[in-house]
Order: structure tokens, then C-alpha cells, then sequence
């Protein structure tokens, strides 16, 4: 067991896209263990698009990582030593940490992650602890889509968006991805896209309105700027737009415009509601037991975008935002348990 651990930290803030000043690794001693405490041997961890809003100075929907802070996101690990009788040595835990190899926590942060028949850890972490509930929650809870709606789903080919039109396929929805280049076009069909839309290399509203001459009735908006614009010009009447993300905002030095068509809220008496998944912790057993399910069956095809070690792990999170990701992008940390 390692008596020393590497942790990411907050040091510079950025101006627009993360460089490499903006976290700093470093490796320090790993303290003794108080009682009531237990240490967690990393083995994956998640890189999702909020982890850039953390960095900002904006005023979020959480307290943001503080410069000088170890960077925050979810992690799985498993137990290693423990003085806590609720965990014991070879426990699997998850939830919202730092980025380092070796985590200590008393429970406050990490709870159990129960073993699911037939997933692999990967794979149950991957879909079940962020981008799947994500998935679930925006399109069924806000987007309320009924059998026979078209569902429209900007960063199709993305950690949410993969999942987002096979959940809304399994609803019996018509379902249209929007997603830049053909190899992520292609793999939208593979998922069972009904309509595709490469907005590299189509003109996005032209294409919708071949699509979907009739209008859109629920649009899952990860993107924001044009293609969120793009996508509120060909809404229904009465639709309904789920802002997940605004992923290609994330990295401005300046004030975003706001949507240019965003007279349509009026002139389509639209409803928009923004989500954070973390508002529905309650309810994850639900969610994951659904979620699960449908994994279970093969009802739900997904990537994994893994790269591996801690010390990539920025590199790793500059591909979320030049969407050079391919799937649900995680970094692998430790081996898995045996």
C-alpha cells in the first residue's frame, strides 16, 4: 500500500480554454487514518463537462473548486484500510472526490457501490453514476416526451446524448442527433437514430426542417450558442426544451450572446427548464435500477472513451471541449479488483 498519494490542484484560473497551468500534480503523504476514516485506492474516474464550470467565477449551482483546492470530480475506488465499522477492506465505493490515487473519507463524500450482475465496473460506472441518470431525469422527468414525439438531441454522440435517444426510442419517440463529423454521424445510426445531422458539414436548420417539416416537440440542448439557436428556429408549438449543457460556452473569456431566436419561446409558447442531476441524489437508486436494466437486456448501447493514468487527466479533459471524445470519457486510475 502506498504511504503517499498524487492529487490534481486548482492553480491558475483560466482565461478560456484549460492549459497546463491551470492544474498542477503533486504528491504528498498520505496522513494517518483517524478514526471513523477509511482509504480509497482510486480505479476510475469521471470527466464530464461541468468540471470546466467548476473552474470558473461564475456563481453555479454548487460551491466551485477554490483556487488552491484539490480539483473535485466522481470518482470509484475501492476500500484498502479502513477504521470505520460501516467499511471494510475490499468495498467499492463511489462518489464526488478529488482527482488523486489514493482518497481518504469517513462516508461523507464516498458511499458503497453495490456490485450489479452482468456490468462490468467500468460500465457500471461509466453509465449509471453521471451520464446515464443525467440521461433519464432530463429527457423522461422534464422533456415528458409521449409516444410519437419527435425528440431532437444536440452532442448526440456524447456521454448523455448517446443515451438520451435510446431512452427516447425505448418510449416509442421519433428521434433526430445532431453531431459533427461522419465517423459520430455514423455511430448516431448505429444507436438507432431515426435522422442525423452533421452540423460540420450540413446547414443545421435547412436539414431540420426536412427532417422534421412538422416541428420538434422535445429538444435535449447540450451545446448551446448556434446549434441551441438551430434548435429552438424548428420547435413545435408548446415544446419543450431540456438545457442539459451549454458545452461550447464553457471556454469563452468573454459574455455569451444569448440565443438569437429566442423570440420562438414566445412565438411557440415554449417551455425551458435548465436540470442539475445532483438536485435528483435522492432518487438515484430508481434511476440506476431502470438504467441497469435496459444494460442488462440490451436495450442500451454506449462507449467508453478510458484513458489511462492520473497524470493524463487534463489532456484527457481538453478532448470534452474540442469534442475529440468518443463516448462516455473516463480516466483509468488503478486496476480493477480481482
Amino acid at each position: 500500500m502506498s504511504s503517499s498519494a498524487r492529487h490534481w490542484y486548482f492553480n491558475q484560473r483560466p482565461a478560456g480554454d484549460i492549459d497546463d497551468q491551470t492544474l498542477v500534480l503533486r504528491e504528498e503523504p498520505l496522513p494517518p487514518l483517524k478514526d471513523g476514516e477509511f482509504l480509497v485506492r482510486a480505479v476510475y474516474m469521471s470527466l464530464d463537462a461541468t468540471n470546466r464550470v467548476w473552474l470558473s467565477d461564475w456563481d453555479i449551482y454548487m460551491e466551485p473548486v477554490h483556487l488552491g483546492d484539490r480539483m473535485r470530480g466522481f470518482v470509484v475506488g475501492e476500500v484498502v484500510k479502513s477504521l470505520n465499522s460501516n467499511y471494510a477492506a475490499g468495498d467499492l465505493v463511489a462518489g464526488l472526490s478529488s482527482w488523486s490515487d489514493y482518497i481518504i473519507d469517513n462516508g461523507a463524500a464516498m458511499q458503497k457501490l453495490p456490485p450489479i450482475p452482468g456490468l462490468s465496473l467500468a460500465d457500471a460506472f461509466g453509465i449509471l453514476t453521471v451520464a446515464g441518470p443525467t440521461a433519464l431525469v432530463g429527457l423522461m422527468e422534464i422533456g415528458k416526451p409521449k409516444p410519437g414525439d419527435t425528440v431532437l438531441v444536440t452532442a448526440a454522440a456524447g456521454a448523455v446524448g448517446m443515451l438520451v435517444g435510446q431512452i427516447a426510442k425505448i418510449h416509442g419517440c421519433r428521434t433526430i442527433g445532431i453531431a459533427g463529423g461522419a465517423e459520430k454521424c455514423g455511430w448516431l445510426r448505429e444507436l438507432g437514430y431515426d435522422a442525423v445531422v452533421d452540423y460540420k458539414n450540413e446547414n443545421v436548420v435547412e436539414r431540420l426542417r426536412a427532417l422534421a417539416p412538422d416541428g420538434v416537440d422535445v429538444l435535449f440542448e447540450n451545446v448551446g450558442g448556434e446549434v441551441l439557436d438551430a434548435g429552438l428556429t424548428v420547435m413545435k408549438d408548446f415544446g419543450r426544451v431540456v438545457i442539459c449543457g451549454l458545452i461550447s460556452t464553457y471556454n469563452a473569456s468573454g459574455p455569451v450572446p444569448g440565443p438569437y431566436m429566442f423570440r420562438n419561446v414566445i412565438m411557440r409558447r415554449l417551455t425551458i427548464q435548465g436540470f442539475v442531476i445532483l438536485d435528483y441524489l435522492d432518487r438515484y437508486p430508481e434511476y440506476q435500477m431502470q438504467l441497469a436494466g435496459w444494460m442488462q437486456q440490451g436495450k442500451l448501447k454506449y462507449r467508453l472513451h478510458v484513458v489511462d493514468g492520473l497524470e493524463n487527466a487534463v489532456d484527457a479533459l481538453k478532448l470534452l471541449y474540442s469534442g475529440g471524445n468518443q463516448g462516455k470519457l473516463m480516466v483509468r486510475i488503478g486496476d480493477e479488483p480481482r
